[in-house]
Formats: structure tokens, C-alpha cells, sequence
């Protein structure tokens, strides 16, 4: 059986910065009565997987405001307007990482926050690794963290990688990584 769907009435931008707006839509339920939605609105983000030929996994620590903690994650970031998934993954790897990657290879999505935000997250894995530098923009500050992939299972499962977005991500690409 399907499920009902909810008919949109309207949608107003409320706020809008440079990762995403803010939107309040009026809808409809299947039983008529009407209401409102507040969600996060984003054009996706593309996030990246990068192994070295040993199959050690390149990962960045780096600071989040809102947890006032440092986190280590995979490199990632939002699509901007005018810009598609591919694009994004290859300036992440490059702004994040310092890498260009020989071979990017998508294998994965994932919505990291159903309720709140229409994101959808692209994973890539990207493979033969060139190295160049970084070019951070002013709000970001990265480490470069090379793990085993079971070092990555050991810090997921003691709660020092806490980054939902690169837990998911770990989840789907993990398989096609440690074959």
C-alpha cells in the first residue's frame, strides 16, 4: 500500500546564507487539515572517501562551532548553486585533502537528516591519489588523519569519530573499500 502524500500549498524562503536557506512551506494533509513545514534547504552535498594506494583511508580533523569540538570526518561539502555533485566532490578532495583523484567513483547516498533538511548526500570514493595542497577558505582549518580502515571501526565504535555524515558514509562505502 502507499502511503498518503502531503500536498504543498506554498513555499517561502525565510533566510538564506551562503550553505543553505531556510524555507517554511503550507501544506495540506491527506485528511485536509493544513499546516505548516520549516526545513533546511540545500542543493545536496558530496562527500569523499579518499584511499591511498595501501588502502589506508586520508580523513580531516577539523573544528565544529556547534559542539565546540574538533571532529574527524571525511572530507565534504555542499553543492553550490550552478554546480553539480561530481564538481563539488573533485573541489572537496582537493580544498579539504589536498588530492586530485585519478579515479572517483560514486557508490552511495544518504539523507543525514530526514526531518529537517531535504539534503541528499552523494558518497564517492576516490582512488589514485595525486597529491596537492589544500586551499582551505577562511572559516576552515584542516588535519590530515591517515587511518586503517580498522582503525576507522575502532574509532566509530568508541565515539571518537562522531560525525553522522561520516558514519553513514563509512557504512555504505566500507564494503567496496575493504573488499
Amino acid at each position: 500500500m502507499a502511503l498518503q502524500k502531503w500536498k504543498k500549498l506554498s513555499e517561502v524562503e525565510l533566510f538564506q546564507n551562503a550553505w543553505w536557506r531556510y524555507k517554511k512551506d503550507e501544506t495540506e494533509l491527506p485528511s485536509g487539515k493544513k499546516g505548516e513545514y520549516h526545513y533546511v534547504f540545500t542543493n545536496g552535498a558530496s562527500l569523499i572517501i579518499p584511499v591511498l594506494d595501501d588502502g589506508r583511508i586520508v580523513m580531516v580533523n577539523q573544528y565544529r562551532y556547534l559542539n565546540n569540538r574538533e571532529s574527524l570526518e571525511f572530507p565534504c561539502g555542499g553543492v553550490n548553486d550552478g554546480k553539480t555533485y561530481d564538481e563539488t566532490a573533485v573541489h572537496e578532495l582537493e580544498e579539504e585533502a589536498g588530492f586530485i583523484a585519478g579515479k572517483l567513483e560514486k557508490v552511495g547516498e544518504f539523507n543525514p537528516y530526514n526531518g529537517v533538511t531535504n539534503e541528499i548526500c552523494r558518497v564517492y570514493i576516490a582512488q589514485n591519489l595525486i597529491s596537492v595542497p589544500s586551499k582551505p577558505d577562511e572559516t576552515e582549518e584542516f588535519e590530515q588523519v591517515i587511518l586503517r580502515p580498522s582503525e576507522i571501526d575502532e574509532r566509530i565504535a568508541s565515539g571518537r569519530i562522531w560525525d553522522g555524515m561520516t558514519i553513514a558514509a563509512w557504512m555504505i562505502a566500507k564494503s567496496s573499500i575493504c573488499k
